[in-house]
């Protein structure tokens, strides 16, 4: 149990890290939004990451996302892989990212596996090498160690260990382990946003090499990337049948804020970006969301405006509500409920979206 500093309200739905409830976060005046700030700088230290995104008036401008840092000389960006080394922008690009990598078997744990190809054959056999869910063959799941993002809830937190590290890999590297028995590559992290230089890189070369047989590209990120970026990964996941799979935390952006330490409306803009090009090729889907349901902060009057958005752009864009569990310094908050997770359904639906699902459902627990 923890109680609002604000409000007073005790409940075991308050994250003892922000100490604040949803309701009072909604209603956030500056000097409470200037206390979030400082709990998501705290949370930075250890990890040798930056406070806020630098704005050194003689720094390097990075324009990979919305952060838009300027790094000063001898400086990290705010995912921490970015640098300022003599005058030069170096990490993340083709030359060396902080990534690696891994082979799962088809089909996968993935957000999107319930419509995409590798999951269920759409779009076979243009897109798929079977009807059915790609029994016998691999995704190249591509883990990149950093964010542009703070999630104090992060579920792979442990990449800020090793996003200021010095072990790097080529985008060559990554294209050399596609074997014949890959049929996608799938960008997630962290998030692939701060390191899309050798991402992008290392996808065009192995759809290259594999020029004659199926190898999807698909991404998981919070979609805080640049526009420009934003087109070229589009283009890649449209031309090879891949999906991109955006990770909507929040609609509120004071929730958004506290929940992350950074604004949503990149997130927002870009998704809407790609849902404008959903007509090009309708199926397998391009675009895809999800939503982790945050015991007592992403509740279904959260869900229900997350959805409508997502509706007003196209109700049949798949998403996905997924369970939450405690983690890194959300440690303390139970996992979703069905309770939840049932009414956060709902409101979905009651949205307007055609496409909604639970996923995560193993760890849903039965007690409201």
């Amino acid at each position: 149990m923890a109680t609002c500093a604000k409000c007073g309200r005790v409940s075991e739905q308050i994250a003892e890290v922000l100490s604040l409830c949803a309701e009072c976060i909604r209603k956030a005046d500056s000097e409470w939004l200037a206390k979030l700030k400082e709990i998501h700088a705290r949370s930075r230290e250890e990890f040798g990451l930056p406070a806020a995104p630098p704005s050194d008036a003689d720094g390097m401008r990075c324009g990979l996302c919305q952060n838009k840092c300027r790094i000063p000389a001898g400086g990290r960006g705010y995912c921490g892989v970015r640098r300022n080394e003599n005058g030069r922008l170096v990490g993340g690009t083709a030359a060396g990212a902080s990534v690696s990598w891994y082979y799962d078997p088809l089909p996968t744990n993935c957000v999107a596996d319930w419509v995409c190809p590798g999951g269920t054959g759409a779009g076979y056999p243009q897109w798929a090498y079977r009807p059915r869910a790609e029994q016998g063959y691999l995704n190249l799941a591509v883990f990149y160690q950093a964010c542009t993002f703070n999630c104090l809830f992060c579920q792979n937190w442990h990449y800020r260990e090793r996003s200021t590290g010095s072990e790097t890999h080529t985008a060559d590297e990554l294209a050399e382990s596609v074997t014949p028995e890959t049929s996608c590559i799938c960008f997630f992290g962290g998030d692939p946003t701060c390191q899309l230089p050798h991402a992008l890189a290392a996808s065009r070369l192995a759809r290259k090499q594999n020029s004659q047989r199926i190898l999807r590209i698909c991404w998981e990120t919070n979609g805080s990337m640049s526009p420009r970026l934003l087109h070229e990964m589009v283009e890649l996941s449209l031309e090879s049948g891949g999906c991109i799979k955006f990770d909507l935390k929040a609609m509120d952006k004071n929730i958004h804020f506290a929940l992350c330490g950074v604004d949503n409306r990149q997130t927002l803009d870009n998704f809407a970006a790609v849902a404008r090009r959903i007509p090009d090729r309708p199926q397998p889907p391009l675009l895809v969301a999800s939503t982790l349901l945050v015991p007592g902060y992403i509740e279904a009057d959260e869900v229900k405006a997350i959805a409508s958005f997502i509706a007003g752009l196209d109700p049949n864009i798949p998403y996905a509500l997924l369970g939450f569990h405690g983690d890194f310094l959300m440690i303390d908050l139970p996992a979703t409920s069905w309770t939840q997770a049932q009414s956060c359904l709902e409101a979905a639906k009651s949205a307007g979206l055609k496409r909604v699902r639970l996923g995560n459902v193993h760890i849903l627990r039965q007690r409201s």
